[in-house]
């Protein structure tokens, strides 16, 4: 499988995400071996963007590894900085199956909060909000509140 080619612009993108990550992989002395490739793979797989640590100290190794982990998994080489590589796969979509009898029940919804500084992203949440439970306009879950019956009318 050929590996991802990427735009200097997208592969900055995903430089600054990978910033906050920590290493999914280790790599020890006994190099790349088929285990390490199938966990790499779990892990792209199960986050799209992830840091490999390499404890070699040999710079071309490293490469040589950076270089057969984005041929074989087809990934795209993001960035390797000291012992540490970033790799990036695209996450496939999982697909939901469409119940045509199904009841309105919990929904999930995402709640944006703004930062109250100017330039930063604003903090995304998706939150579960039940059939008797509405969201605010904070952003906040409440409690539908319970209707008082009329005395007269569940008298017989």
């Amino acid at each position: 499988m050929p590996q991802i080619t990427l735009t200097p612009a997208q592969r900055k993108v995903h430089r600054a995400d990978a910033h906050h990550l920590d290493p999914v992989v280790l790599v020890g002395g006994d190099g790349l071996t088929p285990a390490v490739v199938k966990e790499v793979d779990n892990a792209l797989k199960a986050h799209g963007l992830i840091k490999v640590r390499v404890f070699s100290d040999d710079r071309l190794a490293r490469e040589a590894m950076l270089q057969t982990l984005t041929e074989q998994l087809n990934a795209a080489p993001i960035q390797h900085i000291g012992k540490l590589l970033v790799l990036w796969r695209p996450q496939v979509e999982k697909v939901k199956p469409v119940d045509e009898d199904r009841m309105p029940g919990p929904r999930e919804v995402k709640v944006l909060k703004f930062s109250k500084r100017g330039g930063q992203r604003p903090e995304v949440k998706r939150v579960q909000v039940l059939g008797n439970q509405r969201l605010t306009s904070g952003g906040q879950i409440k409690r539908a509140k319970v209707l008082k019956k009329s005395i007269k009318k569940s008298a017989p």
